[in-house]
């Protein structure tokens, strides 16, 4: 079943501003609990995590920042 424009804005923005946070808390206690890592390594991992997250919603954020497809036009 696909997500209509206005479901998939409104759950982009849930994600945006709950799962983020939330990820990056539960990022953040595990790196934190770890041996710190050389400054190198700690930033690839910071880097590659950053791009993990946002894999699994590809589909929810693709096109929220165009136009509403499904909005009528106005004719001039």
């Amino acid at each position: 079943m696909a997500l209509s424009y206005k479901a998939r804005r409104r759950l982009s923005l849930v994600i945006l501003i709950l799962g983020l946070p939330l990820y990056i808390g539960v990022v953040w206690g595990i790196m934190g609990v770890l041996d710190r890592p050389p400054i190198w390594l700690e930033l690839l991992i910071y880097i590659g995590l950053g791009f993990l997250w946002a894999l699994p919603f590809k589909f929810v954020f693709k096109g929220v920042g165009q136009a509403d497809p499904d909005a009528r036009r106005k004719e001039p």
